[in-house]
């Protein structure tokens, strides 16, 4: 089964959402994951999420970041994805901004499920048509489909 069918829903896929910043932008996706896992921690995922991105970027490259950290408060893995209205820097290592995020939460405790859906979730944004397919959808409905149409 497509990994992103087990983790992702579409209360978690935003299609053209704005953020100026890196900063601004995690803060964005928080709100997103929490208002849809009303047991999550705002103030801890962000922190995880600004620690993890200081160790070095999550900017894959292509115009693709996976941002993703282990949450105490998180009790199974879930994803958020995002196309962006307008690339925003990411530290990207061919310096090219980004436009497509995925970011993954796991448990604390989920060290190798983390490193297994981390290497799947890459796999699927190395693809280019895979990226295509997305960067064309214009609205979250649309978005969420073409991520998860190969699990269908």
């Amino acid at each position: 089964m497509h990994i992103l069918n087990q983790i992702l829903t579409p209360e978690r896929t935003v299609s053209h959402a704005h953020g100026p910043s890196k900063k601004r932008l995690f803060e964005t996706i928080v709100k997103l994951v929490c208002a849809n896992e009303p047991s999550l921690h705002y103030e801890e995922i962000l922190d995880h999420l600004i620690t993890r991105e200081k160790l070095g970027s999550t900017g894959l490259g292509g115009g693709i970041a996976i941002p993703h950290c282990r949450v105490g408060s998180c009790t199974q893995p879930l994803g958020a994805l995002l196309s962006l209205a307008t690339p925003i820097p990411f530290d990207a290592p061919d310096d090219q901004p980004v436009d497509l995020l995925f970011v993954l939460l796991v448990p604390e405790e989920a060290c190798q499920q983390h490193l297994d859906i981390l290497a799947n979730v890459a796999h699927l944004f190395s693809q280019q048509a895979f990226c295509r397919r997305l960067r064309a959808a214009r609205d979250s409905h649309t978005l969420y489909k073409a991520a998860c149409r190969d699990a269908e």
